[in-house]
């Protein structure tokens, strides 16, 4: 299908644009704001689907509101593919949120300039000495945070040392961020703060330690400098954003009467939590609906053990299930009476006095479990479990066992884990989803041990619970949904608990 602008053109022949804004679709919503008024705050790095889908969106409402002084500089610290399809378009793009009920259209206007930071080094470190950018923000994935198997900062990387050798030409966000400071500081300019919207627990925290070390080691002044001055606010970020198709670019295309070369999907809730630590400015953020708290770790502790914990419950056990989605495991009446008591196990870990409102959390939860339009895979999810146990349900077992509860319903999770990587290759495909430790897994499978000997043996391989008081009555717990997820099946283990 190709659709046709209202000046008659075909819509691939004709690129979204400021010019065209005012012929797109009435239901579009498009920016509310002169562009050409707004001014730079901030330098996001890392542009990818993930931020264009969460935090320009935040920035986009705030100059919608005449907040103009808060534009984006969208900076790509590899790959040039987001500035050659978004330049063209003067760094608009579309929004697409979707649900059951259908797609609701906004351009976003919020990126005013997108940089590729190998192409113009310099480019770059002159948009972050800018004295109007007051903010820098992140979404670099945990790699390019370049931590050594001990989690410090890795000085034998290629890019550390070149940076450290060439800090007017440098390569990682360290060389980048580090030569800025110190040119800012030079200038008498004030110092932004450095906000990392990444997945990382204490995310703020990190990235200073890590700044840092890399500061001190060009300069010890600097990196006193870095650690005494510079703001780190930890955030904690949440949204699903698929990676956009071209089914997606030709139904958002059709839609428009116009082209869009790289628009973004994502489901209508959105979260951001950030500690309120800005020294020199920012966004009245608060006014869209961020949460601006003292301390950001109760909501990542939340966000760990109620999202990504149920989301790896309805992986396995959906997988074992036969349900290809999320939506389509959470639709099963079984999975969803257990993670409603899988929340409920959890909650109790959780403090009461930090403002977290569990109970709203769970209940948008389950509206965004049951959307079908964003084909969340659960093959997908399922992927590094032994990674994200840890994190996600062994350590809230652990503190319901320290609290004298029990973590029946909790450890069904490990114990589907295990089952699901052992049905590869049986009922369900090969190579379906992986783990790090599958080498280990296979070995331990091919053993055909009863299912006690094999929990326990996983859980070892793992370092799930690893030296606690409490192994021993995990690995009972785990071994018991497993003999039953062997005998008769995920139906079976689901009924077990619920009588």
């Amino acid at each position: 299908m190709t659709g046709r602008d209202p000046m008659g053109a075909a819509a691939s022949d004709r690129r979204l644009s400021d010019t065209l804004l005012a012929h797109l679709p009435a239901e579009v919503e498009v920016p509310g704001y002169v562009r050409s008024n707004v001014t730079p705050g901030i330098v996001h790095l890392g542009l990818g689907a993930f931020h264009r889908a969460h935090q320009a969106v935040y920035v986009d409402d705030c100059l919608n509101a005449g907040d103009v002084g808060w534009g984006i500089v969208g900076v790509s610290l590899r790959s040039a593919d987001t500035r050659v399809a978004l330049a063209p378009q003067n760094g608009l793009y579309t929004l697409s949120m979707v649900d059951g009920s259908g797609e609701r259209l906004r351009v976003m206007g919020s990126i005013l300039t997108t940089l590729v930071a190998p192409e113009d080094p310099a480019a770059l470190l002159d948009a972050l000495c800018d004295p109007r950018i007051r903010i820098v923000t992140l979404t670099v994935t945990e790699k390019a945070y370049l931590r050594n198997a001990t989690g410090m900062l890795d000085d034998r990387h290629p890019e550390i040392v070149w940076d450290l050798a060439n800090p007017d030409r440098p390569k990682s966000l360290y060389g980048f961020l580090a030569e800025a400071i110190a040119r800012r500081r030079s200038a008498g300019t004030a110092p932004f703060t450095i906000l990392s919207c990444d997945n990382l627990p204490a995310n703020g925290a990190t990235l200073r330690r890590l700044l840092t070390a890399f500061a001190g080691m060009r300069d010890s002044e600097l990196g006193s400098f870095v650690a005494e001055v510079i703001a780190f606010p930890s955030s904690m970020v949440d949204r699903i954003v698929p990676a956009t198709t071209d089914a997606d670019r030709e139904r958002i295309t059709a839609s428009l009467g116009v082209s869009d070369a790289w628009p973004v999907t994502t489901e209508p809730f959105r979260q951001w939590v950030i500690e309120d630590h800005f020294p020199s400015g920012r966004p009245a953020w608060e006014r869209f609906g961020v949460e601006m708290v003292k301390d950001v770790a109760p909501f990542e502790d939340m966000k760990l053990r109620l999202l990504n914990g149920s989301h790896s419950a309805i992986a396995y056990l959906g997988l074992l299930s036969g349900h290809e989605t999320v939506a389509a495991a959470f639709g099963d009446p079984a999975i969803r009476s257990f993670v409603t008591a899988l929340w409920r196990e959890a909650i109790a870990t959780l403090p009461s006095d930090a403002g977290l409102r569990p109970e709203a959390y769970t209940h948008e939860l389950s509206k965004r479990f049951d959307n079908p339009a964003l084909k969340h895979r659960t093959a997908q999810i399922a992927n590094d479990g032994s990674q994200k146990l840890p994190q996600r349900i062994i350590a809230t077992a652990l503190d319901r066992l320290r609290a004298g509860g029990t973590a029946d319903h909790l450890m069904l999770v490990p114990a589907a884990w295990i089952a699901a990587c052992e049905a590869r290759g049986h009922s369900l495909p090969a190579g379906h989803f992986t783990d790090p430790l599958d080498p280990a897994l296979d070995t331990i499978f091919a053993k055909s041990g009863s299912a006690a000997e094999t929990v326990a043996e996983a859980f070892a391989a793992a370092g799930f619970a690893a030296g606690s008081e409490h192994l021993e009555a995990l690995k009972r717990t785990a071994a018991r949904h497993l003999e039953t997820l062997r005998r008769s099946g995920p139906a079976a283990a689901l009924k077990e608990l619920s009588s």
